[in-house]
């Protein structure tokens, strides 16, 4: 810490101790009883126990139904969800994700990279009578989502670093030996497209959803999941895919890309042949007779 730092610094005991409930809680799915926090945090059950009944009055904390354990509450995603870059890709990403899912017949999800974990901000069903969603507001291990994946491999080295390192702070694992080559290869074909890492049977095909400096903001999938006498494969949910990710993107202002054209040139630079300008002969007055 730096001088600036500590001269910046001003003690917030009781603040400190909220916040502290809610990161140990984030971290503990299954839930925690008074003691437990209590012993996790070093504090004495007296004063735990008064933030953590503040926590539940305000809709943080929800006593477990047998009221021994106390859980978070999706609070917090909801707050997130308001923040205006959030909430704005929602906002623009849902109307597209319906049209997926009804051109495909299959499910889609929206996911952020949130420290080391793939937040699903949306979710669309499929509209047959049996299909794959991922639940709104559920965390996926970072490096077991084709949502991350496809994200980290569309950032700039900075930002992915970053997150690799949270992710490596949170797990306390290390780093895949191959995730470079993997990341690079994703980059390479603009998409992923890989079996579940946690459900036999499911193929998640995902694609980045860009902003204006043309990095991963967030990722769009399907997972897709192959129906008996089902005509649409593979090609076809990539080809619309790609075409619902470029329309969020561009919606979130990235700029739309140039296809080039078989000669190399892009196609808005060919001029198109302009009509042949007619220019009257000049006539000249024939000597009377």
């Amino acid at each position: 810490m730096t001088k600036r730092d500590v001269k910046r610094y001003y003690p917030t005991p009781a603040l400190e101790k909220g916040l502290d409930i809610l990161e140990l809680f984030a971290g503990t799915p299954e839930g925690l009883t008074v003691s437990e926090v209590a012993r996790r945090l070093d504090r004495t059950v007296s004063e735990i126990f008064r933030m953590i009944l503040c926590l539940e009055q305000r809709g943080y904390l929800a006593q477990s139904p047998n009221k021994d354990r106390y859980h978070l509450t999706l609070r917090l995603f909801r707050l997130a969800q308001e923040h205006p870059p959030t909430k704005r890709l929602v906002t623009e990403a849902l109307p597209t994700m319906h049209w997926l899912a009804h051109k495909l017949r299959q499910s889609c999800h929206l996911g952020i990279i949130d420290g080391g974990h793939v937040v699903i901000l949306a979710q669309v069903d499929s509209p047959e009578s049996t299909g794959f969603y991922v639940k709104v507001g559920s965390k996926v291990d970072l490096m077991h989502a084709a949502t991350g994946h496809v994200i980290l491999a569309h950032q700039n080295e900075d930002a992915r670093e970053r997150a690799i390192e949270e992710w490596r702070l949170e797990t306390r694992k290390r780093k895949p030996a191959d995730l470079e080559d993997h990341l690079a290869k994703i980059l390479a074909r603009g998409h992923e497209r890989r079996a579940s890492y946690e459900v036999a049977g499911v193929v998640n095909i995902s694609f980045p959803v860009l902003n204006l400096q043309g990095q991963a903001i967030a990722g769009l999938t399907v997972p897709f999941v192959k129906r008996i006498e089902d005509s649409i494969g593979f090609a076809e949910v990539v080809s619309a895919l790609r075409e619902a990710s470029k329309t969020i993107s561009e919606a979130m202002g990235a700029i739309p890309s140039i296809k080039p054209s078989p000669s190399g040139r892009p196609l808005h630079a060919r001029k198109k042949p302009r009509p042949a300008r007619i220019v009257p002969q000049a006539t000249r007055e024939l000597p009377a007779p």
